[in-house]
């Protein structure tokens, strides 16, 4: 087996992981969404997820995983096994369009871009001001 054949069953292979992360992530994200998962930190002021949008979010988050695992397999065929301008090419369209997915669902999911920062939570000044002083 030479270094060509190598590559292409490694590109093979994430290809079937990026698909099986998807798929089991749609899967295992109904139970969790059924039994009431709630992210860690949500938002300050912010009520409690539905079972639907639960779902949404965990579905979006497996969905983002798989178009990573997907990229990296393309980005691993073409520039290893055959780097031609056309293959290039091809593949900066193909990220772009995955990159531009991944931002749809990451605003999706969480409400805001990428490079955007959470929002802070309120200050413990705060809400020491709006708590009655004991006088």
């Amino acid at each position: 087996m030479d270094f060509q054949h190598i590559i292409e069953a490694v590109g093979r292979f994430m290809d079937f992981a990026g698909v099986a992360v998807m798929v089991i992530g749609a899967v295992v994200s109904i139970p969790m969404a059924l039994r009431g998962y709630q992210p860690r930190k949500l938002p300050a002021g912010s009520e409690k997820l539905t079972v639907y949008r639960s779902y949404r979010q965990l579905l979006g988050r497996s969905i983002l995983l798989g178009l990573e695992l997907l990229v990296a397999a393309d980005i691993i065929r073409t520039v290893a096994v055959t780097p031609t301008f056309e293959s290039v090419g091809v593949l900066a369209i193909i990220v772009l369009i995955r990159t531009f997915l991944s931002f749809s669902l990451e605003l999706e999911i969480t409400g805001r871009w990428p490079w955007q920062k959470e929002p802070s939570e309120p200050s413990a000044k705060h809400s020491s001001e709006a708590a009655p002083a004991d006088a």
